[in-house]
């Protein structure tokens, strides 16, 4: 008998979305790292790319309506189960200064998110689904002068606080970690990522999905 078809559910920022660092249009769908997943993984898995520009956590933007992560979760839950493994990789545009977080009210809000996908009440016939918790990328320093005045010099070095709370988060869980900032970094714009970006980081986060779904 084959093997079922096993959903990746793919919850992110303009990071996932494709943002390009240079100009803001978006990548292609082969360039971005939920398409190169989808092929580093093969036909086995559906890979469901679900990224929004200015996605956080937890906050509530307070110039662009409908970016917190944690309302739009039930919905997106409801339209893709069943789903063998939901990653997450938000906590960029929470370091913004507007919201005056510290990473590790960032960390708690990923945990938010993680927490609801584990307790969400699925259809009996629906397993739980397999948590991945990514830290992501760093901002780097000149972000602001990138065009995105609610990052700062702060930001940055916010930034490279998130993967510490971010594992600890994961694993009071007990969901899987992966930190992004090992793999990739970002591109001309100091937020988003490249091409080249996008693919490194694919092939970590398929080494990683192929050590969870194998165990």
């Amino acid at each position: 008998m084959k093997e079922k078809l096993r959903t990746i559910l793919c919850f992110g920022d303009s990071n996932t979305n494709g943002c390009n660092p240079d100009g803001g249009e978006r990548w292609p769908s082969d360039i971005r790292w939920p398409g190169v997943l989808q092929k580093e993984l093969g036909s086995e898995f559906h890979v469901i790319e679900e990224g929004m520009g200015g996605r956080t956590t937890v906050f509530d933007d307070p110039y662009y309506p409908g970016r917190r992560g944690l309302t739009a979760l039930p919905m997106i839950l409801e339209t893709h189960y069943p789903i063998s493994l939901a990653i997450i990789m938000l906590g960029t545009n929470d370091c913004k200064s507007c919201y005056s977080a510290t990473p590790l009210a960032i960390a708690k809000g990923a945990a938010r998110i993680a927490e609801t996908i584990l307790g969400y009440d699925y259809p009996q016939w629906c397993c739980i689904p397999e948590v991945l918790l990514i830290s992501p990328i760093h901002v780097g320093p000149d972000a602001a002068s990138s065009g995105d005045i609610l990052f700062d010099y702060a930001s940055s070095e916010k930034s490279k606080e998130l993967a510490a709370v971010f594992k600890a988060e994961a694993e009071r869980l007990d969901v899987h970690f992966l930190d992004a900032s090992l793999y990739a970094e970002p591109g001309a714009d100091d937020i988003h990522l490249d091409a080249d970006g996008h693919r490194k980081l694919a092939v970590a986060i398929a080494d990683k999905v192929r050590t969870i779904m194998n165990r």
